[in-house]
């Protein structure tokens, strides 16, 4: 590779994969029961940091240092999903048009963004998860103008931040979780970022969508698929 793509080709990658049709794949995602499947939405918005380039130490190959992806941690008291890393979403309202409009709600609601200045690329195939019942719809974005963000409500969310792409493909952050219940092992991929308030680990759903996209764009470099990082 001569070169990092820039975060203009970046965008136009993230527009090529909906025409692409493909499907989600992953071991443990399946249809909810008959009579529990309840619609929801993610909003998977990638920007431009303002920072320099220089401040990260990211040695990912495919992309700019400054690329971004928008997650939060959800606060440790919630009784589903407590602590975990997730991207700004929800189940879809009475209220909502749709599921793009329930995600930017959503995000709007839990960040503070402004939701002027994000771009609506597409919805990316939806996403059934048994546990939760869900049938989750990624919705894909790219940040156009983007806004300061933050904590809006301390009783769901527990930090809010812009995680750099680089940082979440340099091999040295990427590892698996393994989660055993009811005789049952999954595993899955995993990534470590650094938040407003420390460090995370990105597993579950959320390392998923992550792998997934990365893996369908190109921008995955080598990585220990065998290094096991202990859960929280």
């Amino acid at each position: 590779m001569l070169g990092k793509m820039s975060n203009a080709g970046a965008r136009e990658q993230l527009t090529q994969l909906l025409a692409t049709g493909e499907s989600w794949t992953g071991q443990l995602l399946r249809l909810p029961r008959e009579g529990r499947a309840r619609e929801a939405a993610v909003l998977v918005l990638f920007g431009v940091l303002d920072t320099h380039p220089a401040d990260r130490d990211a040695h990912a190959l495919a992309v700019s240092r400054d690329l971004d992806v928008l997650l939060l941690a959800r606060a440790t008291t919630l009784r589903s999903h407590a602590g975990q890393v997730a991207f700004p979403g929800g189940r879809v309202d009475p209220g909502d048009r749709d599921v793009v409009d329930a995600a930017l709600r959503e995000a709007r609601e839990e960040t503070g963004l402004d939701t002027e200045g994000v771009e609506v690329i597409g919805t990316l195939p939806v996403l059934p998860l048994d546990a939760s019942g869900h049938l989750v719809t990624p919705v894909l974005a790219w940040w156009s103008a983007p806004s300061p963000v933050g904590v809006v409500d301390e009783a769901e969310s527990a930090d809010v931040f812009r995680a750099p792409v680089a940082e979440l493909l340099d091999p040295r952050n990427r590892g698996v979780t393994v989660l055993r219940q009811g005789g049952r092992t999954w595993r899955g991929p995993a990534f470590l970022v650094d938040g407003a308030l420390g460090r995370h680990l990105v597993w579950g759903f959320t390392g998923v969508i992550l792998s997934t996209l990365f893996d369908r764009l190109g921008w995955t470099e080598p990585w220990d698929d065998t290094r096991e990082l202990p859960l929280p």
